[in-house]
């Protein structure tokens, strides 16, 4: 039987019992069709899958009944920051699923100089929490247990300010390949630009912040496929994508 895995935004613990929130209990109800007596498997970030069972499902509530709790989901290995320029629609959405779904523990949208989508007030507000359904989403469907971080929208140099020396910029134009570069030690931060890429003073600002230049190959990669390549050239390389 498939697993049916949902996010819940409360504390979980055995033998509870709660009622799901708007999001998930729609979910469950008009998505999945679940109905009472059938099982499903909550999280809420800390960590645990919870295994539960819907109590009822009425039109206006779906109550569950918490039965027993799993193991924690390990450390990743080596834990990956993606900073990525904001991009347009679907191809952001694209961008932050499978990042999620390739294993990053925080993401950073950024806004820089070549930035086609420039949002404040309310619709950034919206946009942010379309993104955060967008993370809660790959975090279902690929088994994490534990929620990427997902900060704030901020402009490139004011983070580029806040950030320790190191970390990877992506140029299909640097001099070296990603495979050269020395192992890091347990984290590790990835900065890609948007649409067009980064402006050469932005990508002089980040060097100067320690970041090192690297290629992926000979090919100009899209926004959202170059963060996709990247994560998955770096789990390989030094990630959860070993052989252990």
């Amino acid at each position: 039987m498939r697993e049916h895995r949902l996010y819940t935004d409360q504390p979980l613990s055995v033998g509870g019992q709660i009622a799901l929130e708007s999001r998930p209990a729609k979910h469950a109800a008009q998505v999945l069709r679940l109905g009472a007596g059938d099982p499903l498997t909550l999280f809420n970030g800390d960590g645990h899958d919870y295994r539960a069972e819907i109590l009822s499902n009425t039109r206006h509530q779906i109550s569950v009944h918490v039965l027993s709790v799993g193991a924690p989901e390990p450390a990743p290995s080596l834990a990956i920051s993606l900073a990525l320029g904001v991009s347009r629609g679907e191809r952001m959405d694209l961008a932050l699923q499978k990042a999620v779904e390739l294993g990053v523990s925080a993401i950073q949208p950024l806004f820089s100089s070549r930035t086609l989508v420039r949002l404040s007030g309310e619709r950034l507000a919206k946009r942010a929490q379309h993104w955060q359904g967008v993370v809660i989403a790959a975090c279902e469907q690929s088994g994490r247990r534990r929620l990427p971080a997902l900060a704030p929208v901020i402009d490139l140099p004011d983070w580029l300010q806040q950030q320790q020396p190191g970390g990877i910029l992506l140029h299909h134009q640097a001099a070296r390949a990603i495979t050269e570069l020395p192992a890091p030690a347990d984290r590790l931060s990835l900065l890609i630009g948007p649409e067009g890429g980064l402006a050469q003073k932005e990508r002089d600002l980040a060097q100067a912040q320690g970041f090192t230049p690297v290629r992926l190959g000979p090919r100009v990669l899209r926004t959202e496929t170059a963060p996709l390549a990247a994560i998955a050239a770096i789990q390989t390389l030094w990630g959860d994508f070993r052989a252990t």
